[in-house]
């Protein structure tokens, strides 16, 4: 019997089958000396969330929960921003304020003008437009600043 492994496929199907999952809601550190969840319930996931798939699939060093350093290593794994969107892409969205918080934001496109990301309002990821829709002027709700792509997703 000869098996042959279809890790991009099992990588689209691991984002698509996040949506819901409190999986990437909780990264516990040590912050002057008391014991506290970092990424504030699933408000602040989205980079882990990536990041936890990526270096699943061994496309990334470690898990982050930052949005810069899930980029920076990317970037040091092979990872390159391309121009047009590619379903299984890593899209990183401009910043934008939520409360007191300005957030850069990450996810991934999934086909079809749609991506899934983590929501800060339901804490889990969620399935959405890529924009997440326009502003009555025509402009995205939120700009998606970067493509990122490696050429591992296609071995």
């Amino acid at each position: 019997m000869e098996i042959k492994r279809l890790h991009f496929d099992t990588y689209l199907t691991a984002i698509k089958n996040s949506v819901g999952t409190k999986t990437f809601q909780t990264f516990w550190a040590e912050v002057d000396g008391k014991r506290t969840d970092i990424t504030g319930e699933g408000d602040k996931s989205c980079a882990l969330f990536v990041s936890a798939i990526l270096h699943w699939f061994f496309w990334i060093s470690r898990p982050h929960v930052t949005v810069k350093s899930t980029i920076k290593d990317m970037l040091e794994n092979g990872w390159e921003k391309i121009d047009d969107l590619r379903e299984g892409a890593v899209l990183h969205w401009e910043e934008a304020k939520r409360g007191d918080d300005i957030n850069e934001h990450v996810g991934f496109y999934i086909g079809n003008d749609e991506a899934i990301s983590n929501s800060s309002d339901a804490k889990t990821p969620i399935r959405h437009h890529i924009t997440y829709g326009t502003n009555p002027d025509g402009t995205p709700v939120r700009k998606v600043i970067g493509i990122y792509w490696n050429k591992k997703l296609e071995e």
